[in-house]
């Protein structure tokens, strides 16, 4: 999900509230919970994404929501605030930015590999270290399989992306087969 300037907005001061709280990774485990339990429920997220239903009744869902979850008081108040704000919608991004300046403050980056087939251990482990003395930060990978790939993986860290596909490979063979010499 693309984030917007708003979203970015809300991620940065609610990181930088965590981060006054020493509690940025669990503020971030907290965002995680309540991301993954609005992508669980169909219900609750109708419920909290549509303006259909009253403010009151919304901000009282996600008090609930939260307080169940055992949420902290900062993370209760600023999903509160984000249903008043009409900016709940945007929770999907606000997490995504924020996971993105834990890393940051953290030395960590996110790579996304989309591989052929899975990846074993192994392989795992050494594309994670060649990625990690590329960028010069710790690397967290976010695997996933597509069999439209010929062979080979693609991985993309930030705006640099690692083409090792076999379709690419081939591609650029017949290049400079084709070349003129």
């Amino acid at each position: 999900m693309r984030s917007s300037a708003a979203s970015r907005r809300y991620a940065r001061a609610l990181f930088a509230l965590a981060r006054e709280q020493d509690a940025v990774e669990d503020t971030r485990r907290e965002l995680s919970q309540l991301s993954d339990l609005f992508g669980e429920s169909p219900e609750l997220r109708h419920a909290l994404f549509r303006p259909l239903h009253p403010v009151a009744e919304r901000r009282a869902v996600v008090e609930q929501v939260a307080k169940r979850l055992g949420a902290s008081h900062t993370m209760r108040n600023f999903c509160a605030y984000l249903v008043d704000q009409r900016r709940i919608i945007a929770f999907d991004a606000i997490r995504e930015e924020y996971d993105r300046l834990a890393d940051a403050a953290a030395g960590r980056t996110q790579a996304e590999v989309v591989s052929a087939s899975p990846l074993s251990a192994e392989q795992q482990e050494k594309l994670q270290r060649a990625l990690a003395a590329r960028t010069g930060q710790q690397v967290e990978l976010r695997l996933r399989v597509d069999p439209a790939l010929l062979g080979g993986a693609v991985a993309s860290v930030g705006t640099l992306v690692f083409d090792g596909s076999l379709r690419t490979q081939l591609g650029q063979l017949r290049a400079s087969l084709t070349k003129e010499h």
